[in-house]
């Protein structure tokens, strides 16, 4: 958050967005009313923070590090749009389509061969490049470049990235794990939260897993499950990033309309037909370089419609195989 930002403030809106803030206040001893614009409160307050042998930026400074600090939280913004301007492909020659723009709801998905620069796009996203890596791309957030502070401060969530590998340091259960992320995230019916997030990824999931689960102990598609769910439920991030989902054995449709019925950006690299149809449009990568744009058409939707149903099939007869039952030929006909 900007300190021009918090300083417009009113008392009253940072009680309800940052209310732990409130407290940094009384103890500072500073006089004010909820109407009160913060920028007001601390110029009325110098003998107040004298006596704290701080100055009024330096007090500013450290309430936006507790924000940072205390819940890792981002400004909220009504309205996110993502802008990808043209870079070079990797024999530097300019891509050619004008501009990539996206809207909070979309789903866009990369597509392209093995090392064809897919996360490398997703990098420049995630990182919103200013004409400084490989491809000399930029992006824009509602029409502007970031700040560098904004870009590479340690507390910066405008983007989330489910990557394809999901390693957990701490070998916390299920439940620890969940409660521990919403409690940094200052929900306040915490409890609630933590059993909608484990519901939701046990619908997700190809196998359930039990709330006191370890966390360690679930497979690779438990795993991405429960951290679609908690991204969908607990991150602010307004902008999505997954890498090849289609290797986590969950129910993918349903993943993709979990987080953008939250009204996030969602962008994924895929060699999966199926999930490359479910997107809005999908970018199509080679040689490093975005080399074309497709809006996905009402004839590939209903071929997206056949490949499910193949999907649907494939998945049954897994579960088959799983539980030590036969396969028969009626099953698939």
């Amino acid at each position: 958050m900007k300190k021009e930002t918090l300083l417009s403030m009113r008392i009253e809106a940072i009680s309800i967005k940052f209310d732990f803030l409130i407290e940094m206040l009384d103890d500072a001893m500073l006089v004010y009313n909820r109407d009160s614009i913060l920028n007001d409160v601390l110029n009325n307050s110098e003998t107040q923070l004298a006596e704290l042998e701080m100055s009024k930026d330096e007090f500013v400074t450290s309430l936006i590090d507790y924000i940072s600090l205390i819940g890792d939280v981002v400004e909220e913004v009504d309205h996110i749009e993502l802008t990808v301007l043209p870079g070079n492909n990797k024999f530097g020659e300019k891509e050619t389509y004008d501009k990539l723009h996206i809207e909070p709801g979309e789903i866009v998905c990369i597509v392209g061969p093995t090392g064809s620069g897919k996360s490398r796009l997703l990098a420049d996203i995630e990182w919103a490049a200013n004409n400084d890596t490989p491809t000399d791309r930029k992006i824009l957030i509602n029409g502007e470049t970031l700040d560098p502070s904004e870009r590479f401060k340690v507390g910066n969530k405008l983007v989330a990235q489910l990557s394809q590998n999901m390693n957990f340091v701490m070998d916390l259960t299920v439940y620890e794990f969940i409660k521990l992320h919403a409690t940094s995230r200052l929900v306040k019916d915490v409890e609630e939260v933590v059993v909608k997030i484990h519901e939701k990824a046990n619908e997700l999931a190809g196998e359930k897993f039990d709330i006191h689960a370890h966390i360690t102990s679930l497979s690779g598609g438990q795993s991405r499950a429960l951290m679609i769910a908690d991204t969908a439920f607990l991150s602010k991030s307004p902008i999505v990033l997954i890498d090849e989902l289609e290797n986590a054995g969950i129910d993918r449709r349903s993943a993709l309309e979990l987080l953008v019925s939250n009204d996030k950006i969602v962008l994924m690299a895929t060699h999966d037909p199926i999930l490359a149809l479910m997107g809005d449009k999908r970018i199509i990568i080679k040689d490093g370089g975005i080399a074309d744009i497709i809006k996905t058409t009402e004839e590939e939707l209903e071929v997206l419609s056949e490949l499910e149903k193949i999907d649907k099939l494939m998945f049954k007869m897994r579960n088959h195989l799983r539980t030590g039952k036969t396969l028969k030929k009626s099953e698939v006909v």
